[in-house]
């Protein structure tokens, strides 16, 4: 006969069908609502978007759903817009170490989106042509937004309270002063347009080529000191949810980003996105291709209505707290409630030993010891070249230690940032 205890046991006994049903439900009311909208208006035809709403963080795992959204602003052609709306994804994917729990996705995010945007212009230069592009690109996983970013296609976040924050820094060599003096250092020479007198003319631009910007993916006539290398921020929305707005340089030529968030306040993505775009044009024209990809961050049933506006004075303290590293445990619902932004991640070095991380990174392989962090592809143990090899700007202090890059990806490195190839070998 069962004891009491036994008896006790076998009844407190929850079958599996109903603790996988309940765990779906728990995750179904924690998972926001995305809703997105797209507008745009042509004059060159080099802008692009991709919008892809059921990408999976593991193949077949419906709770694994994540969602892409991103801007490609060509210039010079078409031919890097295109070709990197339809090969960055998946280098960024390819980049990232498989079987990783949502956490370690996350962390791993912007090491794995520095290598994917590296590998995709590394590649379109291999064809040849002299097309380049910004690119955007954000990922939406539940609540943490990941941007990664060349060039000047923007995206801001419109917080719930109404502060307005960019996701994206501008590689202007106009605005700019930093990526000014990187590309100087780096062996370029930056100047306006002379005319005949000498009368100089426009935006600051780089030498040779003349492009405006300092970051793009492509270029390759131009100088490898146009890095490829993104600027990353990763924020935790609270449960307030957020609007993101994702447009091209024919919408921020125009409007500030707090006339864009403005000017749609109140209209749901699709309309507000079409919004934008009518703003932009009514303030200046249409003087080049303008694109606009709005997408809100929804709480669940709409349950949570929009938080009181802080006093201006206390408006970024309130909304946007910093965080330097990325969290231990999840924030405390109290930092939810209360609306905060909490910032997760944020780099902008063009140094790939700064971006790529040391031996310790879950990215350092996807499949052995020995593999390219950039391209992926597998290494003999006397061809990996260290990451961190000859680097001036490096703070490691063992130059030996992966991650690991193939000739050819330590070859672009060292073009990038104006040395002749040198590196540790390791054997």
């Amino acid at each position: 006969m069962d004891s009491g205890e036994e008896r006790r046991r076998r009844d407190n006994l929850v079958p599996l069908a109903a603790l996988i049903s309940r765990e779906m439900r728990i995750e179904k009311m924690e998972k926001p609502i995305i809703k997105y909208g797209h507008a745009a208006q042509s004059r060159k035809g080099e802008d692009y978007f991709l919008i892809k709403m059921d990408c999976q963080r593991s193949p077949g795992n419906s709770s694994s759903t994540f969602s892409v959204f991103a801007i490609f602003d060509g210039h010079n052609g078409n031919a890097a817009a295109m070709y990197t709306r339809e090969n960055l994804l998946n280098h960024i994917l390819g980049a990232i170490p498989r079987d990783l729990g949502r956490e370690e996705w996350l962390q791993a995010l912007p090491r794995a989106l520095v290598a994917g945007f590296v590998k995709t212009d590394k590649e379109f230069q291999s064809r040849g042509e002299t097309s380049g592009t910004t690119a955007t690109f954000v990922v939406v996983d539940r609540w943490t937004v990941t941007v990664a970013s060349v060039g000047d296609s923007r995206c801001i976040l419109d917080a719930q309270g109404g502060a307005v924050f960019s996701l994206t820094v501008d590689h202007r060599l106009q605005e700019n002063v930093e990526e000014r003096k990187r590309v100087t250092a780096s062996g370029g020479v930056v100047g306006r347009l002379s005319t005949v007198g000498g009368v100089e003319i426009g935006p600051l631009r780089c030498w040779p080529g003349g492009l405006c910007l300092s970051r793009s993916i492509g270029d390759m006539d131009v100088g490898e000191f146009i890095v490829p290398v993104p600027f990353v921020k990763q924020v935790k929305l609270s449960n307030a949810g957020g609007r993101l707005i994702i447009a091209s340089d024919g919408i921020w030529d125009a409007l500030s980003s707090e006339m864009a968030a403005k000017s749609c306040h109140g209209l749901p993505a699709e309309l507000a996105a079409r919004q934008v775009v009518k703003e932009a044009l009514r303030t200046r024209g249409l003087k080049d291709d303008t694109t606009c990809v709005v997408v809100d961050i929804i709480p669940p049933n709409n349950s949570i209505p929009p938080s009181t506006p802080p006093k201006k004075q206390n408006k970024l303290r309130a909304l946007f707290r910093k965080k330097s590293h990325f969290p231990a445990s999840k924030p405390s619902k109290k930092l939810s409630a209360i609306g905060i932004v909490e910032e997760l991640f944020e780099e902008g070095s063009a140094m790939l030993a700064e971006r790529l991380g040391n031996g310790d990174s879950t990215l350092q392989s996807t499949s052995g010891l020995f593999t390219c962090v950039v391209c992926q592809i597998n290494l003999a143990p006397s061809e990996g070249i260290s990451v961190h090899a000859g680097s001036i700007f490096s703070t490691s202090s063992n130059p030996w230690q992966g991650p690991f890059l193939c000739a050819d990806c330590r070859n672009k490195k060292d073009a990038m940032e104006g040395k002749r190839p040198s590196g540790v070998r390791v054997s």
